[in-house]
């Protein structure tokens, strides 16, 4: 595809059209209520949910693109200056409501832009997106493939949503008498919320921002803003820390839990180990229904429960499209490596040529993997080792380990 047609997750100019995967703020870092500069595709949840991001956005430059349907584009070439068409079909992303990747055809060939997944196989969502994926990919190759790489490193190794979620409400369950505090973002793990809902016959605290993406999702009447109703409670992710939580054990036994699979990526990097498998230390397997919470500090358990893929499930998607080029759409530091660096036998012959130089590049941060200082790398946090009274600093967002620059200008390369 030429350069100066489709942008997706970027919000520079240069482009014709642009596509949103979804609303997390490291894939909108540039895009603003004054934002201009060309029609904007995304889902119908992003669509419902674009107000509350960006209040004065000219709704008038939103296209929704439904699920599964082909969608034709008339753009100019930038080139020649003579039309052609480019088709494009969305399919959930199965990482928080409205997520969609990206599968382009066109003169160019075939490219999927995945923005952020997870496609875990236990999924029904996932089974209907896998089946809609190959049916409109056929016996079509797959030129280029534009994949979530947050967590392409054999050290993670997550289990599923289902079982993580499992793990939290035992955690629960063990604490009956205490008040329990759950830190999220302002968008995402709705269905673990429902998950405790509902298995736990309770309604679930969340702030008024929260509340009211949840009532355009649509989601059950089961959240509420009086905390007398309930002892659970979801709270923006910046507000769970250590000492919130040392103040409110001074009123009433309090635990927080935090459903994410930072802390794991955190550890993994940190640790002196063989990226490679040959740790010392044991690795989660995928989907296995094990004990892998830990208690980090007195009040506060962590949990693996992440809406990206972990390594194993990131092999399984590559093996299913097989395509020509691959590339990771996370620009991280030692946490990741390009899929290149591990998959290219699953590729194209043509991938040799288009990626070679990446394999030096990616061996350099795997000899680093294993001496990184978490504190020089993340701006803000520090190590937990070598002091007196235990503090825990946590981050914010997986994004921290990521640049602020998201997204890719759909090019060939």
């Amino acid at each position: 595809m030429e350069s100066g047609m489709i942008s997706v997750d970027k919000w520079s100019s240069g482009s014709q059209v642009y596509f949103l995967t979804h609303l997390h703020a490291d894939h909108t870092v540039g895009l603003s209520s004054t934002w201009r500069r060309g029609l904007l595709y995304c889902s119908r949840d992003t669509a419902k949910l674009f107000p509350t991001k960006f209040p004065d956005f000219n709704l008038s430059l939103i296209r929704v693109v439904e699920i599964g349907c082909w969608h034709s584009l008339s753009l100019v070439s930038p080139n020649s200056g003579s039309a052609t068409t480019v088709y494009v079909m969305a399919i959930d992303a199965n990482h928080c409501p409205g997520s969609l990747m990206y599968l382009f055809r066109g003169e160019f060939g075939c490219m999927l832009y995945t923005g952020d997944f997870r496609w875990e196989k236990s999924s029904n969502t996932v089974e209907v997106g896998r089946t809609m994926l190959l049916n409109a990919l056929k016996n079509e190759k797959l030129d280029i493939l534009y994949l979530d790489n947050t967590y392409c490193n054999p050290r993670f190794s997550f289990p599923s949503r289902e079982v993580a979620a499992r793990e939290i409400v035992d955690i629960i369950n063990a604490h009956p008498e205490h008040d329990i505090i759950i830190g999220i973002d302002s968008l995402g793990k709705e269905d673990l919320l429902l998950y405790i809902s509902r298995t736990l016959n309770i309604k679930i605290w969340v702030w008024p921002e929260r509340l009211q993406v949840m009532h355009l999702l649509g989601f059950p009447d089961i959240f509420t803003t009086k905390t007398a109703l309930t002892r659970v409670r979801a709270v923006p992710r910046y507000s769970f820390s250590v000492e919130t939580l040392e103040c409110l054990n001074t009123l009433r036994p309090t635990i927080g839990i935090r459903p994410s699979g930072l802390p794991w990526s955190m550890k993994a990097v940190k640790a002196n180990e063989n990226v490679f498998g040959s740790s010392r230390s044991q690795t989660h397997e995928p989907n296995r229904d094990l004990r892998s919470a830990e208690r980090s500090h007195e009040y506060i358990y962590t949990v693996p429960y992440s809406d990206h893929l972990c390594f194993a499930e990131i092999q399984e998607f590559i093996e299913l499209l097989q395509p020509v080029k691959i590339k990771g759409i996370v620009s991280s530091l030692s946490s990741n490596i390009e899929p290149y660096y591990f998959f290219r036998h699953l590729c194209g012959t043509k991938q040799a040529f288009w990626r070679l130089h990446q394999k030096l590049d990616n061996e350099e941060k795997l000899e680093k993997v294993g001496t990184v200082d978490i504190k020089s790398t993340i701006p803000g946090t520090s190590s937990v080792a070598g002091r007196k009274r235990k503090k825990v600093q946590f981050v914010n967002r997986v994004s921290l380990l990521r640049k602020s620059g998201h997204g890719v200008r759909i090019a060939d390369s």
